[in-house]
């Protein structure tokens, strides 16, 4: 340890003199992650907020950038990539539709479906957000070598990979 504390620090400190019969290690991993998830999930709501962005727009754009040319998905993918309901995604289709974001258009490959095509304007407003949010990003790291990043990353898909199989 570096000799600085945080508050998760005080928190373990008062529950071993409280409680000195239990283990405290994961109250000091989980509480820092979920400490970590507030302050990012504050950053990612101030650089959305600047591109006059919701999160929840924000999801469905960069899954449509990500699929790569000609920026398109069905709605039954874009559930998929977001884990959110379908009706809930005809709500932000439409929404994201309503601004020029998106358009949606029949699905040549079955009649009964539609395609939802990233904008061009969409796609402006997504790489910037992207962009900007990365910075961001990189400056909530600044603390960790580049050593330590990855070796961060790879503990954490250690964590994470039970919860996703």
């Amino acid at each position: 340890m570096t000799g600085a504390t945080d508050d998760v620090d005080d928190i373990v400190a008062a529950w071993r003199r409280e409680r000195p019969d239990l283990d405290l290690g994961p109250l000091e991993v989980l509480s820092r992650v979920s400490r970590l998830a507030r302050h990012l999930d504050l950053t990612r709501g101030e650089t959305f907020a600047e591109h006059q962005l919701e999160g929840y727009e924000f999801d469905v754009l960069v899954a449509l950038r990500r699929a790569g040319t000609p920026y398109q998905l069905s709605p039954g993918r874009l559930v998929q990539q977001t884990l959110v309901t379908s009706g809930t995604m005809t709500n932000r289709v439409d929404r994201l539709a309503a601004r020029g974001l998106v358009t949606r258009s029949p699905d040549p490959d079955d009649r009964r479906g539609v395609i939802v095509t990233l904008t061009e304007a969409g796609k402006e407003v997504v790489d910037a957000a992207f962009s900007e949010l990365l910075d961001r990003e990189r400056r909530l790291l600044a603390g960790l070598s580049a050593r330590e990043r990855d070796q961060l990353a790879r503990l954490l898909r250690s964590l994470l990979l039970p919860f996703e199989a």
